[in-house]
């Protein structure tokens, strides 16, 4: 993991503590597959009381990563932008990796013959990170809402999920977004204008919701009083909100997973898995004989 020094910078030694602190929160989640944003390790800091609840904190914590980074004390690849990233198209050495690259990716719609037809929307860019794991494992497709949805993707996605209902399925929506104003009335505002687009779909709020809060205790924010939704919301909840980055990706990859795995029927898409597991089985064998296949090829032709 490259730490790579570019600056000498002289750390008072509570800086220093505060680096070591999120070297070890870096390490754990490393461990478990996922690599943090700056607000989610800012979460992780915050609930186990190594810096207060404050934006300022926020902001000086960004300064300090940003400077530990220049000094070699944290690795670069550690914590990531996933709002900003570089496209290209893929390459490979030589045709032998195209096929071992198609058999690691070859599958079949899964979800094809199953009675739901599900999707995960999340409200911010920043955490599909998260979730692509846990969708990608199950052939789910993923979305990042970016906020309130653009009417014109709330209308393509009315159409896909109106196919899904000719085809006989039942569509289902996973949302997770903020618990504070805007965030909980995302879900509202998803459900009805597919209701308009479509005629109506279930839209399960996955998170956060008060029950998750609760078990989970994620540090609060005040709910913001520029919000129009502002009334409403301290009426029924009071004068806090929750981000859903407060959430350790592993809760939130598990609310997921758990969702998922209670629509399928497990004997459809084992039969359908066998499919896929045979044929990366049977492309990787090529892509083993590969030279022997050109050979005799070129013999023969």
């Amino acid at each position: 993991m490259p730490k790579i020094k570019y600056r000498d910078i002289a750390f008072q030694p509570a800086t220093l503590k505060l680096v070591d602190r999120c070297n070890a929160i870096i390490a754990e989640y490393t461990r478990q597959g996922f690599i943090l944003t700056l607000r989610q390790l800012y979460y992780q800091l915050v609930s186990r009381d190594v810096i207060p609840n404050r934006q300022s904190e926020y902001k000086r914590l960004g300064s300090i990563v940003n400077d530990a980074r220049l000094a070699g004390l944290i690795d670069w690849t550690a914590i990531e932008d996933r709002t900003r990233d570089l496209r290209k198209l893929p390459e490979w050495d030589s045709p032998a990796s195209i096929v071992e690259a198609c058999a690691a990716q070859y599958r079949v719609d899964l979800w094809e013959g199953q009675k739901f037809r599900p999707e995960v929307w999340i409200e911010k860019d920043a955490l599909v990170g998260v979730i692509e794991g846990v969708s990608n494992e199950f052939g789910v497709p993923h979305f990042s809402c970016r906020g309130y949805t653009s009417q014109s993707e709330m209308w393509e996605a009315g159409q896909r999920l109106k196919r899904y209902l000719r085809d006989g399925q039942t569509p289902v929506i996973f949302h997770l977004g903020d618990h504070d104003p805007s965030g909980r009335d995302m879900t509202r505002d998803i459900t009805e204008r597919l209701a308009l687009f479509m005629g109506g779909v279930e839209v399960n709020r996955l998170a956060l919701n008060m029950e998750q809060v609760e078990q989970y205790d994620p540090p609060p924010n005040p709910a913001k009083t520029t919000d129009s939704r502002y009334a409403a919301y301290i009426a029924e909840f009071g004068g806090e909100s929750w981000e859903l980055d407060a959430l350790e990706p592993a809760v939130i990859a598990g609310l997921i997973r758990a969702a998922i795995e209670k629509l399928i029927n497990r004997r459809k898409w084992d039969e359908k898995q066998k499919v896929v597991d045979d044929a990366r089985r049977h492309l990787g064998l090529v892509a083993a004989e590969w030279d022997a296949i050109v050979e005799r090829l070129e013999e023969e032709g």
